[in-house]
């Protein structure tokens, strides 16, 4: 059995064949930065959350919200999202091609380490991971005659920086007073609800508030499928615990995180840890899990000690405590917060690189033969089982039926009859079904299907009367 190495572009192609993804509004060309979910993503989709909702709720500490996505723009100004939520933005003159200038140097540190040129990559990535300012970043870009990668030319514009909060406004009147934004995270309608949940869960420190939904940012470039995108949905948590004992639960969330990828499939030589050098202005320690995609190692989620940035603001610019009282030991105090930020679309597009899988194998003439195969957890794949009656007569589609609108009760599943039984086993592979279920001649003797496991290709025969606890078991 021979594994094929595959691009991006093979991923993006799969997803838009088999309806996992499609660009938004294509027929009108497209929108930059936005794509939908198709019959099979969203059920893709929901599996991730809802796998995600799980091993987070079903715990006696942790409560569920669903904040709105507009908030008071005070939030932001609170939160310092208002003055420096923002990247540096430079624009080539020649091109007229517009980037993020930290990740034009990035790009370009990492095209210095493929040459071999490592003393020179490591001398501008010091230089990187000092800059602050947008003149710092310019600096940079000229002084190792950092190109365009469009152009080649080094006719840069100076680096400014630009806000990434989507503005709009409340109300008929579009005036400075009924400016509102698109939230840029989900983590502040979390924190201004710390008290309340606190008070209606009757919860005690320690304790979390996790959320999923939407947020949206303005991103100077958008890159690479689902990876960078202007809308996309988060799965956070916000972990409020006494000051003094974060670095215990930093670890502990670490671990958490960690292994719920694990238990999914994640292949161990697919994530690495990445600490970060240069902490947010709120945090105290910060580590991010990347995925290796096609193009390289990416963030897909953030363990941070957010320290008591945000409560803290939040009182200041509302006048309202966010202190923790306990009662036990008689103490009061603003607690510090463990957040674990994961994107729901970057962890959609690791699960789906994840899974694929292209490789050679003996067809039934001996010849071989290109399997394309998505290998999810059960747990994950939008499709569980398929029911595929070897043909159309002999009474086989009538216990087809009567099996496909039995498991159709507990599970997301197919029907299909198109073309030879190989063709729509090759079918149900590529969008990663872990069973499909063939209904033969000799169901009409003794009752017993044909289920054929995903990933070993394996075959064996059950009663069909047994067969929905026999997949039960399988997706626990």
């Amino acid at each position: 059995m021979v594994r094929i190495m595959f691009s991006l572009d093979t991923i993006t192609s799969l997803a838009k064949r088999r309806g996992f993804v499609f660009q938004s509004s294509e027929i009108y060309g497209g929108l930059n930065g936005c794509w939908d979910y198709g019959p099979l993503g969203v059920e893709l989709l929901a599996n991730i959350k809802n796998a995600w909702w799980k091993e987070m709720t079903f715990r006696d500490n942790i409560e569920g919200l669903d904040a709105a996505i507009l908030m008071h723009p005070r939030t932001w100004d609170a939160s310092g999202h208002t003055s420096q939520f923002s990247d540096p933005m430079i624009d080539n003159k020649t091109s007229k091609s517009r980037y993020r200038a930290d990740n034009l140097i990035e790009d370009f540190i990492e095209k210095m380490r493929k040459k071999n040129k490592t003393e020179l990559a490591n001398e501008i990535e010091t230089a990187l991971n000092q800059a602050k300012e947008p003149n710092d970043f310019y600096d940079i870009i000229i002084k190792y005659q950092i190109p365009d990668p469009v152009s080649g030319t080094t006719d840069w514009t100076p680096v400014r920086n630009f806000n990434l909060m989507f503005k709009t406004f409340i109300g008929p009147v579009e005036d400075d007073s009924a400016i509102v934004y698109l939230r840029p995270e989900t983590a502040q309608g979390i924190f201004v609800n710390f008290k309340n949940v606190l008070d209606t869960a009757r919860q005690k420190i320690p304790f979390g508030i996790a959320q999923i939904g939407k947020a949206f940012r303005n991103e100077i470039n958008t890159k690479n499928f689902l990876f960078r995108t202007r809308e996309f949905e988060q799965m956070e948590m916000q972990f409020f615990v006494k000051p003094g004992s974060e670095k215990e639960w930093f670890d502990y969330w670490k671990e958490q995180r960690w292994n719920w990828y694990n238990r999914l499939g994640m292949k161990q030589e697919k994530l690495r840890w990445k600490v970060h050098e240069k902490l947010a202005h709120y945090a105290n320690y910060a580590v991010d899990i990347e995925f290796e995609f096609p193009f390289g190692f990416g963030e897909i989620e953030g363990i941070h000690s957010r320290t008591d940035f945000d409560l803290r603001n939040h009182q200041e610019f509302s006048g309202k405590k966010m202190e923790y009282v306990d009662s036990v030991n008689n103490e009061r105090y603003i607690p510090y917060v463990i957040e674990t930020s994961g994107g729901v679309s970057r962890s959609f597009m690791a699960f789906l690189c994840n899974a694929y899988d292209e490789e050679e194998v003996a067809s039934d003439n001996g010849k071989s033969e290109k399997r394309t195969v998505l290998r999810f957890a059960n747990v994950l794949a939008p499709i569980k089982a398929a029911i595929l009656p070897l043909v159309n007569k002999d009474g086989m589609p009538e216990i087809a039926e009567t099996i496909y609108r039995d498991l159709q009760k507990s599970f997301k599943v197919q029907y299909d009859t198109s073309g030879a039984i190989g063709r729509r086993y090759r079918r149900q592979d590529e969008i990663g079904t872990p069973f499909c279920i063939t209904i033969d001649g000799q169901t009409l003797e003794d009752n017993t299907v044909t289920v054929r496991e995903r990933d070993s290709m394996q075959q064996i025969r059950i009663n069909a009367d047994n067969l929905k606890n026999y997949l039960l078991e399988k997706f626990i």
